[in-house]
């Protein structure tokens, strides 16, 4: 129990370890080599290192497109859980009968869109391209920080509700790949500066870490719970 109490404490010292690294880094941005490199005389932090990956990787809008288009089926993803807590609402009547681990994921949706939220009202860095002639908030890049919150969550969730091994594992595998298709082609597409797509990865790491954390402090609090009531 002592260990499983230590591990606990790790995981959330790992969460507020990649918080505050998230906060660094962000604070740097706006502080570090800022230049107005960007459109219409736009200001970006690290603009050395900016500039050098925008000019090596250029832009591709067809790319842009295809990961906008390809960011959907995320949505599908979260609808599902959603539809899932739904029917575990109907079916046991009462919120607190709900599996723990589906009422956290819902909680942890609300957080990733007020993250999303805040940071399309303090905006950090503009994109490196206009968007259909307008200059857009780019930092962190919301489509890798939306998939590298939503795919890992999901694939935790598969690994307890397939129970089917080999289709467990072609699930998740397939989640693999798509993220890192995702991430890679946003990366490639030259819309985002490279530090977008960092701070998108820190923040996501963070909020996944959250959740982690979390799922295993209630699973150990029910698992205590229940062997006092043997």
């Amino acid at each position: 129990m002592k260990e499983e109490k230590k591990k606990i404490q790790n995981n959330f010292g790992v969460t507020v370890g990649l918080l505050v690294i998230s906060i660094l880094y962000t604070v740097a941005i706006m502080f570090i080599d800022v230049r107005p490199i960007g459109p219409q005389g736009s200001v970006v932090g690290f603009a050395k290192v900016n500039q050098y990956f925008h000019t090596l990787l250029g832009t591709n809008i067809l790319l842009y497109n295809i990961t906008d288009w390809l960011s959907i089926p995320i949505l599908f993803i979260m609808l599902g859980f959603a539809m899932a807590g739904f029917v575990q609402l109907i079916k046991r009547k009462s919120l607190l009968r709900v599996d723990s681990s589906i009422l956290i994921l819902g909680g942890f949706y609300v957080l990733v869109f007020l993250v999303y939220l805040f940071f399309e009202f303090f905006v950090v860095n503009l994109r490196p391209v206009l968007i259909q002639g307008i200059l857009e908030a780019s930092y962190p890049s919301s489509t890798t920080m939306l998939m590298m919150c939503i795919i890992p969550t999901a694939i935790m969730q598969f690994q307890r509700l397939i129970l089917v091994k080999r289709l467990r594992n072609l699930v998740n595998s397939f989640c693999g790949i798509y993220a890192s298709f995702m991430i890679i082609g946003r990366v490639l597409s030259g819309v985002h500066w490279i530090t977008d797509i960092v701070g998108g990865i820190l923040f996501s790491t963070t909020l996944v870490m959250l959740y982690y954390s979390i799922n295993q402090w209630i699973n150990s609090k029910a698992g205590r719970a229940s062997q006092r009531s043997r």
